[in-house]
């Protein structure tokens, strides 16, 4: 009898633990970011002078963005079965990736004033694979669970 209450403990205490050690880290910001700018360093070379120069500048462009992205999460409580509020919802999305896609093109020609042409096209390369890795990671630590 005795036996079987330890082993009842036991085994409580380790789904306790391995519960505990699948709970999912909350996303930093402020990580992320960090993790990002290092990524981008180290994939385009940026030297140190050039990547005092250069985030500055990137993290400008990215506040920038991230107001038209804040837009576009308005547009998930659209009624679907109303296609007036749809048909406002998709040009409202259209004029923001247009939006976005201006902010990018002025950014990346600041950046052509502050780095070669090479290391510019290893940033954007950098970054898109950056966020491919993050997704990646994402959605395998979500399917073992």
């Amino acid at each position: 009898m005795k036996l079987k209450k330890f082993l009842f403990v036991i085994v409580l205490l380790l789904c306790a633990y391995t519960t505990n050690a699948q709970k999912a880290k909350p996303f930093d910001p402020i990580k992320f970011e960090a993790d990002l700018e290092q990524f981008i360093a180290t994939q385009a070379g940026l030297t140190p002078q050039e990547s005092s120069r250069f985030f500055p500048v990137y993290r400008e462009m990215r506040n920038k963005q991230r107001a038209f992205f804040g837009a576009d999460k308005l547009h998930r409580h659209v009624d679907v079965n109303d296609d007036r509020a749809c048909a406002k919802a998709i040009m409202e999305r259209d004029n923001n990736e247009i939006s976005i896609k201006k902010i990018i093109r002025t950014y990346h020609n600041k950046f052509l004033e502050i780095l070669p042409a090479r290391k510019v096209l290893k940033v954007i390369k950098a970054e898109d694979d950056f966020h491919r890795r993050v997704l990646d990671r994402l959605f395998r630590s979500n399917k073992n669970r």
